[in-house]
């Protein structure tokens, strides 16, 4: 068919099977149950096709109606999506910035929260997700991992993260260090596997490697999380231990929440970068945004550099 339905009546109709209920649709849109029916009614004609079946004093969708239901859904969940996204571009103080989740969470949030407290009226979106995708409109600035570095036309260096273990302070035996790195594997032992969205962060054997260790058996692992953060609050809550990386635990070290109990950093393969859309610079907050960020990265940088210069003393 190549004309659409009236996409009032598809609104109506949507709204009908996520309420189950022409009177509650009625009510959500503002309009008369008569109405709701009429525009139901319009629907199927436009379709000449039944939607709907009688449930005593109720009506439900029949299965043509739950099959166009999941579509209409799916459909006006981006349309709302796609208006949500012009109304924050149209604001004049506005920063959009799309990141992974646990870097945002664990690093960046806990830094911009500092950062907006002299920029009351700055409009901030944070958007969480794993793709590094050019088509979501409106970001101003992306935080990615990996040579890629980000899907928009300018990026730049921001750090390389360093692994390093991390439990709360008394969690080993009332002590928050150890003399051997090998003490660690007597303690649940808590790893993060993200394949295969990423490529994964070393390994506790990569890591027990890395310090010299000859490993004769295999090592134990009690809990594998896919996120970071997950892993992290995991650690917090005295599940084990978790080999996070530095970034994502200098709040929490900073804060008592955790201790490194062996002090070895091995450094991820890749850097985190940040890049940004051509035209963002143009808004006074996103060039504020952009020197804070780079300075935050490089701050970071070197707080990495310290940790892993202790290695070698």
């Amino acid at each position: 068919m190549g004309t659409l339905p009236p996409l009032r009546a598809l609104q109506v109709f949507e709204t009908v099977g996520h309420y189950g209920s022409i009177s509650r649709a009625a009510q959500h849109l503002g309009i008369s149950v008569g109405a709701v029916s009429q525009h139901m009614k319009l629907l199927e004609n436009a379709l000449d096709a039944t939607l709907t079946v009688k449930d005593g004093q109720r009506i439900r969708l029949n299965t043509i109606g739950e099959r166009l239901h999941t579509r209409c859904r799916t459909a006006f969940e981006e349309l709302r999506a796609a208006t949500a996204e012009v109304e924050r571009t149209k604001a004049s103080a506005t920063l959009y910035v799309s990141s992974l989740p646990s870097i945002l969470a664990k690093w960046l949030a806990p830094l911009m929260y500092e950062w907006n407290k002299s920029r009351s009226r700055v409009d901030i979106y944070w958007d969480t997700n794993l793709d590094d995708t050019p088509e979501r409109e409106g970001v101003d600035f992306r935080i990615s991992y990996g040579e890629g570095g980000g899907p928009l036309e300018n990026r730049a260096e921001l750090f390389r993260d360093c692994i390093v273990p991390a439990c709360p302070p008394a969690f080993i035996k009332g002590a928050s260090t150890v003399a051997k790195p090998e003490t660690l594997l007597a303690y649940p032992l808590i790893s993060i596997e993200s394949k295969p969205k990423f490529d994964e962060p070393p390994s506790w054997l990569d890591w027990f490697e890395d310090c010299g260790c000859e490993m004769d058996e295999p090592v134990t692992i009690s809990l594998r999380c896919s996120s970071s953060s997950v892993a992290v609050q995991a650690a917090i809550d005295g599940q084990g231990i978790v080999l996070a990386q530095y970034s994502m635990i200098a709040c929490d070290v900073r804060a008592g929440k955790l201790a490194v109990p062996f002090h070895h950093a091995m450094e991820l393969p890749s850097p985190y970068f940040v890049s940004w859309h051509r035209n963002a610079l143009y808004k006074p907050q996103c060039q504020d945004f952009h020197r804070w960020i780079i300075a935050r990265g490089r701050e970071q940088q070197r707080a990495i550099q310290e940790l892993i210069a202790q290695n070698k003393g």
